[in-house]
């Protein structure tokens, strides 16, 4: 297994590439200019030419899913999410209207995540937003968790469909992972959840 990381956009998003078994899941695509879209076509091109490919996302928030259409097209599939946030991440223009960006949203492929066909664990933790996820492989010990939990911090619940009450609920069900699960932020650098436990 390998986890490639890439930091993407004027939110300074964490984009992940997670290669196992033959498979390849391209983890928030949130490449924003076309430097960043070619650096992960190069990256993802390099690797092995008969993996398949799936697109997922952690939640619905525009930062990370700046290159979806993008990355829909270079890849020809979509983008997999909690069915909670497919309302979000299809309204993609409200929330470009919210933080005063100057752009059209452009459309892109989304399916609600089968998770009995991912090979890893999904864990639904809500609280950012309604249909926030982390992505666990134990037997790695790696957790990817969005903009769940961060180095030394957590998502915000401010924006429309937070709740603070279910984040920290979410936060205290990860603490009950390992210590030494690696953990793989959508924003900052990578932590244990050993290391955020003791933050708390």
């Amino acid at each position: 297994m390998t986890v490639q990381s890439f930091t993407f956009g004027p939110f300074q998003t964490n984009t992940y590439v997670v290669s196992v078994d033959e498979r390849i899941f391209l983890i928030d695509p949130a490449c924003f200019t076309e430097y960043e879209r070619q650096a992960l076509a190069n990256y993802i091109d390099g690797l092995s030419a008969s993996a398949s490919l799936t697109i997922l996302a952690t939640h619905g928030h525009l930062d990370h899913l700046w290159g979806a259409a993008w990355a829909c097209e270079r890849w020809h599939t979509e983008v997999c999410m909690h069915e909670a946030d497919i309302p979000m991440a299809d309204t993609m223009q409200e929330q470009y209207d919210l933080f005063g960006i100057p752009a059209k949203a452009q459309p892109f492929l989304i399916r609600a995540m089968n998770t009995n066909r991912l090979p890893m664990t999904v864990l639904h933790t809500p609280g950012h937003t309604p249909g926030s996820v982390c992505f666990y492989w134990p037997d790695e010990k790696v957790l990817l968790s969005g903009d769940t939990l961060f180095c030394m911090g957590f998502g915000r619940t401010d924006l429309p469909g937070g709740n603070y009450g279910q984040l920290m609920r979410s936060l205290n069900s990860l603490f009950e992972l390992p210590d030494d699960v690696r953990v793989y932020a959508g924003h900052g650098s990578d932590t244990t959840i050993g290391a955020e436990k003791r933050g708390y």
